[in-house]
C-alpha cells in the first residue's frame, strides 16, 4: 500500500505486509545478574547503561559501575558513566574526578583519544563550576572527534560569547551548524549573536531558516519579536509559560547574554518562585547584588505550590540564594527536593532540616522529612513526629493524612486507632479514593461490613495506579463478611443473596472483573448457603467451582499472584465434597511453605512492574515474607482443625502486621470454632 501526493507524485507513506510465514520468536529478556556475578567490566558497563536507559525502578546503575571500578579503578567507560550520572545529579566536583580518571586512561598512549565524550563531559562540569577557560580547553579537546563536534562547537560558542568575543562565537556556532544543520539551540544562539552585532537583516534571514526547520521553536520566535516590535514583546509575555521562559533565559545565561535573560525573566516572572531565583542568579552575574537579593527575597515569599526544581541550573541559582540570603527557608527546601529526586538523600535531608529550622511552620518540608526519616534513616518514631507536625500545621491536607495513616500502618498501629483518626476527618477521607478505601478496609477489619458496603456504594471510584483490585476486594470482603454472619445465624437465604451479589461488581467501583478472577471464597460461601437451604445439587456445583484453581503456594508479592486465602478455600471446598485426602494435602502445603520459606532472603523481581499496592514508604521484604508465611501456616492449621496452633500462627501474623485483613477475618473463624 502506498499513499502519494496527488500533485507531485511524491510517496508520503508506504507499507508492505510481512510474509505470512511464521517468524522465529525472539529470545526472552533475561534479568540483570548482580554486579558481583558478572565476569567482565564490559558486562558491568553494559548492564549499568541498560538500567539507566530503561530507568529501572529498583536496580541502581551505579552499583554496576562501582563494581567495575573496584576491579579496575581506571576503566574509562565506567568512570565516564559514573561521572555523567553524578553530573546529572548536580554533583559537579565529584563528577569531574571521574571524567579526569577516564581521560587519564584514554590518553595513556594517545594524546587525542578515540572517543571525545569524557572531554565533552568534563567541559560540562567545569562550566557548571564557573571554570571558563578550563571548560573551553576541555571542549576543544573533545572536538577532535567528529561525533562530538556539533555539541562541543556549540558549547565553545557559548563560552566565547560569555567572554564577549562575538566574532569568535559566530565562527564557532557556524562550525556547530556545519556539523548539524538542525541544531536548534545553535541556530537560536546565532540569531542572538547577529542581533547583538547589529546585523538585523542577517538575523532575520536566520529566523526564516530556523522557523522553516521548526515553526514551534519558541526561542527563535522570541528572537523574531526582539528584532521587530516592543509591543509584541509585551503581548508575547502574556502567553509564554514559565517553562518556555526559563528555557530561553537559561540559553541566554549560558552564552553570557545576561541582559536578554533578565529581560525575558522580568517580563514573565509572575508567581513562579524559581523564575525569581533564576533572575537573581542572572543579576549576580552582572554584579547587581542589591536587585539580586530582592529577587531572591521575592522567590522566598511566593507560594511553593507546584514549584519543583528539575533543571541542573536550579542547583546554581538556589545555592547562590542560600549564600546571599541565609534566612531564606524556601531555597533549601527547593534544593532538598532536587537532591532527593536525584538520590542524594543525605544532602536532601540536610537542606530540609535547614529549611524547617528557618521556618518551622511550613508543613510540606515536615512531610518530606517524615518520608526521608522513615525510608532513608529507618527511624519510624522521628518520621511519625515529623508527619504529626505536618498535619497539625495543615489539617486540611488529605494527602498528608493518607501518608500519615500509611505510616501508622507501618508502625503497626491497631485498626481501631487508625479508624478513630480517620473518622475525625470525614471531609478529608472523602476527597481521595485511596484514603476512602483505607477507611472502608478498616471498617471491614473491625467487622463493620454493612457500613463498609454502604460507603463503597455511595461513591464513584476511579482507577488509580497501585489501586488495582482495592475497591472490588473490599466489596467482596464486605459482602462475604455479612454473609458469614448470616450463615452462623441460620439465615441461609440472606447469606445466599449476599454471596451472589459478590459475583457482580457495581459500575461505581471503577473496576471490572478480570478474566480468571479467583473467587474460591465466594463460591465456597455460596455452597454453604445452598447446603443450608437443602439444595444439595447447587451446593455441590458451587463447592466444585470453589475447589478449582492453582494450589501451589507462592510469595504473593505481585498483583494477580495467587492469594493463600484462595488455596485455603479450595481445601475447605474439597472437604465439603468428601475429598478429605486432597483437602489435607492442600492445607499441609500451606503449612510446609510457611515453614520452609519463613527465613528466605527476598528481593524484588527484576521485571516487577506492579505491586499489590502503591508504596509511600519502603517495604521490609523480609518481614513481609515472614508475615506471609505465618499467615499461610495459620490457614493451613485452621483447615486441618488444629485451632490452638492456628490461633498461635494468627497471633504471630498480627504481631507483625496488626492490619492484616485476611488474618483478622480468619482468626475469628478459629475463635468461633471453639464456641
Amino acid at each position: 500500500m502506498r499513499v502519494s501526493d496527488a500533485t507531485s507524485g511524491q510517496t508520503l507513506v508506504e507499507f508492505t505486509p510481512l510474509p505470512a510465514a511464521a517468524m522465529p520468536l525472539p529470545a526472552p529478556a533475561s534479568p540483570a545478574l548482580p554486579p558481583t556475578e558478572l565476569s567482565s567490566n564490559e558486562a558491568l558497563f553494559l548492564n549499568g547503561l541498560h538500567l539507566e536507559q530503561y530507568r529501572h525502578a529498583t536496580y541502581a546503575p551505579e552499583l554496576y559501575y562501582e563494581e567495575a571500578l573496584r576491579r579496575d579503578p581506571f576503566d574509562s567507560r565506567c568512570n565516564n558513566a559514573l561521572g555523567l550520572l553524578l553530573y546529572r545529579r548536580g554533583k559537579f566536583a565529584e563528577a569531574e574526578q571521574y571524567f579526569r580518571t577516564a581521560i587519564a586512561r584514554l590518553t595513556e598512549r594517545n594524546p587525542n583519544p578515540y572517543d571525545g565524550e569524557p572531554y565533552y563531559n568534563l567541559g560540562l562540569v567545569l562550566r557548571m563550576q564557573r571554570r571558563w577557560q578550563d571548560a573551553f580547553n576541555a571542549f576543544y579537546k573533545a572536538a577532535w572527534n567528529a561525533a562530538w563536534q556539533d555539541v562541543t562547537f556549540f558549547e565553545l560558542a557559548r563560552l566565547a560569547a560569555r567572554a564577549g568575543d562575538i566574532p569568535q562565537a559566530l565562527n564557532l556556532v557556524n562550525d556547530a551548524l556545519r556539523r548539524n544543520w538542525s541544531h536548534h539551540q545553535a541556530r537560536h544562539l546565532k540569531i542572538a549573536l547577529l542581533r547583538h552585532g547589529g546585523k538585523t537583516a542577517a538575523a532575520l534571514a536566520e529566523v526564516a531558516v530556523a522557523l522553516d526547520l521548526d515553526p514551534m521553536d519558541i526561542g527563535v520566535q522570541w528572537e523574531q519579536i526582539l528584532l521587530t516590535s516592543e509591543r509584541q514583546q509585551r503581548d508575547a509575555a502574556g502567553v509564554l509559560t514559565a517553562r518556555m521562559v526559563t528555557d530561553i533565559a537559561l540559553d541566554y545565561m549560558h552564552a553570557g547574554l545576561f541582559d536578554d535573560a533578565a529581560m525575558v525573566l522580568r517580563l514573565t516572572a509572575g508567581h513562579d518562585p524559581l523564575m525569581h531565583y533564576f533572575l537573581g542568579y542572572v543579576l549576580l552575574e552582572v554584579g547587581n547584588t542589591e536587585e539580586a537579593h530582592a529577587c531572591f527575597q521575592q522567590g522566598a515569599n511566593l507560594s511553593p505550590a507546584g514549584c519543583f526544581p528539575h533543571r541542573l541550573e536550579s542547583v546554581l541559582a538556589l545555592e547562590a540564594a542560600i549564600r546571599m540570603n541565609p534566612q531564606d527557608a524556601r531555597a533549601p527546601y527547593y534544593l532538598g527536593n532536587f537532591w532527593y529526586a536525584h538520590r542524594r538523600y543525605a544532602e536532601a535531608i540536610a537542606c530540609w532540616e535547614q529549611a524547617t529550622a528557618l521556618d518551622p511552620t511550613f508543613p510540606t518540608v515536615q512531610r518530606n522529612l517524615g518520608l526521608a526519616y522513615f525510608n532513608k534513616h529507618h527511624d519510624a518514631e522521628r518520621a511519625a513526629a515529623a508527619y504529626a507536625r505536618a498535619f497539625a500545621l495543615d489539617p486540611t491536607d488529605a494527602r498528608v493524612l493518607f501518608e500519615l495513616d500509611q505510616l501508622e500502618k507501618k508502625r503497626n498501629r491497631p485498626p481501631a486507632e487508625r479508624l478513630a483518626r480517620l473518622e475525625a476527618y470525614p471531609t478529608l477521607y472523602a476527597r481521595r479514593d485511596d484514603l476512602m478505601i483505607e477507611y472502608i478496609a478498616l471498617l471491614n477489619m473491625l467487622g463493620r461490613h454493612a457500613d463498609a458496603e454502604a460507603a463503597l456504594l455511595a461513591r464513584q471510584f476511579h482507577p488509580w495506579e497501585g489501586g488495582e483490585g482495592k475497591t472490588t476486594g473490599q466489596y467482596i470482603a464486605a459482602l462475604l463478611g455479612q454473609a458469614r454472619a448470616q450463615l452462623t445465624q441460620g439465615a441461609y437465604m440472606q447469606a445466599l443473596a449476599l454471596a451472589e451479589r459478590a459475583l457482580i461488581y457495581p459500575p461505581n467501583l471503577g473496576e471490572g472483573k478480570l478474566p480468571g478472577a479467583q473467587e474460591n471464597n465466594v463460591f465456597y460461601t455460596l455452597g454453604c448457603a445452598y447446603a443450608g437451604l437443602g439444595q444439595t445439587v447447587r451446593a455441590q456445583a458451587a463447592f466444585e467451582r470453589a475447589a478449582i484453581g492453582l494450589s501451589e503456594p507462592n510469595s504473593a508479592m505481585y498483583y494477580n499472584d495467587q492469594p493463600p486465602d484462595m488455596i485455603f478455600y479450595q481445601g475447605l471446598a474439597r472437604q465439603q465434597l468428601g475429598h478429605t485426602t486432597d483437602a489435607i494435602h492442600i492445607f499441609q502445603k500451606l503449612i510446609d511453605y510457611g515453614d520452609t520459606h519463613m527465613h528466605d532472603q527476598v528481593q524484588m523481581d527484576y521485571f516487577a512492574v506492579s505491586l499489590p499496592t502503591f508504596l509511600v514508604f519502603d517495604e521490609d521484604l523480609a518481614q513481609r515474607n515472614q508475615i506471609h508465611c505465618h499467615y499461610m501456616r495459620a490457614l493451613g492449621y485452621l483447615g486441618l482443625g488444629d485451632m490452638a496452633t492456628a490461633r498461635s500462627a494468627f497471633v504471630a501474623t498480627l504481631a507483625l502486621d496488626a492490619n492484616h485483613q485476611g488474618a483478622l477475618y480468619h482468626q475469628a473463624l478459629a475463635v468461633e470454632a471453639t464456641l
